[in-house]
This record gives C-alpha cells, sequence and structure tokens, in this order.
C-alpha cells in the first residue's frame, strides 16, 4: 500500500467523501443545475472547461477542507487538468490534504435481470498506470440495482469484486459501488441479498486486500455495521441516491460509522451567478451538515 497515511486516514478519520465525478452523459446536467446553459457552450471541450471551473471553485473554496472532508472523487478529465498549475490530485492532497480518488467506469449497461452491470472498460489499465502517476489514492466505479433479482445482483457483486482486484493489483484501494436504488419497490430484499453476496466476496479475498464500499442508505438502520467490522474494510460509505440533501442527512444519522458520498447534494443551491461570499456560505452550510451527519 503506497500511502499508509492515507489509508489510515481513510479508515478512522473524521468526516466524509466528496463526489465531484459527474462525467460525459452527466456533465450538461452537473452544469445546469450550477445555471450554466448548454447554449453557453459550443463542444466538449468548452463544457469540461466549464465543468472543470465549478469544481476548481468548489475545491479552492475555504470550507472545502480536511476538518470536513476526508476525500474527494474525480473524473478522469478533471485528474488531467490542473488547479494553480498543480495536477487536481497532487493540489487537493499538498494543499487541501484530502484524498484524491478517480471514477473510472464508462457507465451502466442496458437493465438485465433486475440490475445494471458496469459497461467494459476498455482502458482500464492505462487509466490505473495514469491515476498511480497521478498519486490517486483510489478509485470508485459504479453499478445499480433495481429489483431483488439474486441472480442479477450476484453479477454485480461478482463483477465489482474482480474488477476491484484488478485494481488493488496496482496499488489502488477501489471503492465498490453496487447501488440499490431508492425507488425500488423491494429495496430492503435487494440489501438483504447484497449484503450477502458482498460477506461472500469478502472471505474470498486474501488477507492483504483492502476496499472501501459505498452503498445506499440502508432501509434498516445499521444495517451494514457487520460490513464494517470486516478487515477487508476500510470504511463503508454511503451515496445520496437522488434524495435531497436534508433527506440524505437524516437518513444517514441513523446509521453510526456510516459516512456520506454525496455527489448532487453537495453541489445542490450552488451556482456559477453566485458572488463568492454566497457561494461559500452555501458551500459551507452544506458540508457541515454532511459532516455532523456523518459523525454520528
Amino acid at each position: 500500500m503506497k500511502n499508509i497515511e492515507q489509508l489510515n486516514l481513510m479508515h478512522s478519520g473524521k468526516g466524509f467523501i466528496a463526489a465531484l465525478d459527474q462525467s460525459g452523459g452527466s456533465t450538461p446536467k452537473a452544469l445546469s443545475g450550477y445555471g450554466v446553459l448548454e447554449n453557453q457552450y459550443k463542444n466538449e471541450e468548452e463544457m469540461y472547461g466549464l465543468v472543470h471551473e465549478m469544481r476548481t471553485r468548489i475545491i479552492k473554496s475555504p470550507p472545502f477542507d480536511s476538518k470536513y472532508i476526508l476525500g474527494a472523487i474525480l473524473f478522469e478529465n478533471t485528474m488531467d487538468r490542473k488547479i494553480d498549475g498543480q495536477w487536481t490530485a497532487d493540489y487537493l492532497w499538498e494543499k487541501k490534504h484530502i484524498i484524491p480518488f478517480l471514477k473510472v467506469d464508462k457507465g451502466l449497461a442496458d437493465l438485465a435481470d433486475g440490475v445494471q452491470l458496469m459497461k467494459p472498460i476498455s482502458n482500464l489499465d492505462e487509466l490505473l498506470d495514469r491515476a498511480v502517476e497521478r498519486n490517486v489514492f483510489g478509485t470508485k466505479m459504479r453499478s445499480v440495482i433495481k429489483e431483488a433479482n439474486q441472480k442479477g445482483i450476484q453479477e454485480v457483486v461478482k463483477q465489482q469484486f474482480e474488477v476491484g482486484l484488478q485494481i488493488f493489483k496496482k496499488g489502488l484501494v477501489p471503492i465498490i459501488e453496487p447501488e440499490v436504488d431508492i425507488n425500488s419497490p423491494d429495496k430492503q430484499k435487494s440489501e438483504e441479498i447484497l449484503k450477502e453476496e458482498i460477506q461472500k466476496q469478502l472471505s474470498l479475498l486474501d488477507k492483504e486486500v483492502k476496499v472501501i464500499l459505498k452503498l445506499s442508505i440502508p432501509t434498516v438502520d445499521n444495517f451494514y455495521s457487520d460490513l464494517m467490522a470486516d478487515p477487508h474494510v476500510v470504511r463503508v460509505v454511503a451515496l445520496s441516491g437522488g434524495y435531497s440533501l436534508e433527506e440524505a442527512n437524516k437518513k444517514l444519522a441513523k446509521n453510526n460509522g456510516l459516512i456520506a458520498s454525496f455527489s448532487r447534494a453537495l453541489s445542490e443551491g450552488l451556482s456559477a451567478q453566485q458572488l463568492d461570499s454566497e457561494f461559500n456560505a452555501r458551500l459551507e452550510n452544506s458540508i457541515k451538515e454532511i459532516y455532523e451527519a456523518s459523525i454520528k
């Protein structure tokens, strides 16, 4: 493990992970939420330039601080750009003492057996090598579970751990994210199958392998406590999954030891039109609320 300090901080530090990793398909949506409309950029390059400005503004904001935030998940395009002349991952760690992660998945496959697996990640090896070069600590990849389908959930977890192992072998810590859709009619049943499948996969890992689990906030409070106790698991983090910030925080606070890894909920209410004072105050408010819910 290349960075014991980061590993220890991730395992027992107080705070949450900020997800700044909306990518290709969701970038226009992230920008329009920020008050930048599609007629304000001509092509993909301009769009990514604008989204990097938004992320830079968030990262450089005074409340975006290691007092509250343990890590930040970046999109590949953000990793390959700079903030004040430093690669984004280096800026995060050296200037802010926040652990950098990279989103590596290429989106979701079509729905089958009640789930959406990850699309194949064609350039994964090359991407991981670049992440190591850029001093990234870990990665993130997402699948989605829509129904309590045993076969589908088994496939999701198996795929996540197979790719996770490939990532770990490169010296990075994978965030394994099998999201259960919060609108699923049988969410609780899905979570029961999911936990069982995760436990099976964890039991097959060699002693030194470490993973982080990113899961939907469970229907039953503290349902993932036993996963937190597994020696392979560095941390269990929660996604906001479409809940509003207020609702996500309320649900999160009922789960001891579960910390946030919110994206949409984190940037709620931020806008390109805001003065820095207004922008920073809004972000500080959201960060403090998420932090409070995460340390309960």
